[in-house]
């Protein structure tokens, strides 16, 4: 029974990267004064009745580094854009011209980019708790075969096999925070 024990290892991987894939979600979301397309990712509009993502009511395109702009294809939607980004809490204030919306980016002042970087830093943790949990699982498949006669050799074996991914996601999530952070500070 004990050496049938296989843990899924890559099932795992898998859950750790997921976590991984929504970090990345969260720091594109956030602002560095540099203008972004996915900054706008997070913003729904209500449209025909439903809460509908900006980059399927309109074109986002950003033209100089300091300015994105949307095209909204429906004129009786431009009202609902600009209060949907007005509302989204991304401090940016929408200007009108006709179907297109401008969004200049403001230089971030030094108070506001300390304040990010400590957004960043709890986006980074919410990850680390994210993989921490997952590996935990792990760790509770393999007390489970362990009292099921699982040997210690290979108890200690899986440990440090699920201890080796979870070490290498931390360290990347790491390192994505240290460049987040950097790119925040760059002035």
């Amino acid at each position: 029974m004990s050496d049938d024990f296989m843990l899924d290892t890559d099932d795992l991987e898998r859950r750790m990267d997921g976590a991984m894939a929504n970090l990345r979600t969260e720091f594109a979301s956030l602002r560095t004064g540099r203008a972004s397309a996915s900054m706008l990712e997070p913003v729904m509009v209500d449209a025909y009745g439903s809460m509908t993502p900006i980059n399927q009511v309109g074109t986002v395109n950003v033209p100089e580094s300091r300015m994105v702009t949307i095209n909204v294809w429906d004129k009786g939607l431009v009202s609902k854009v600009e209060k949907a980004i007005r509302e989204s809490g991304l401090g940016i204030n929408p200007q009108l011209n006709g179907t297109i919306i401008m969004l200049p980016i403001p230089e971030l002042n030094e108070e506001r980019r300390r304040e990010l970087t400590k957004v960043a830093g709890q986006y980074a943790e919410h990850a680390r708790v994210s993989i921490r949990n997952v590996r935990r699982d792990g760790m509770d498949q393999i007390k489970k075969a362990k009292a099921d006669g699982m040997s210690e050799d290979d108890q200690k074996l899986w440990e440090s096999e699920v201890q080796d991914i979870t070490d290498r996601h931390i360290k990347s999530i790491d390192d994505l925070l240290e460049t987040k952070q950097g790119e925040i500070m760059q002035v």
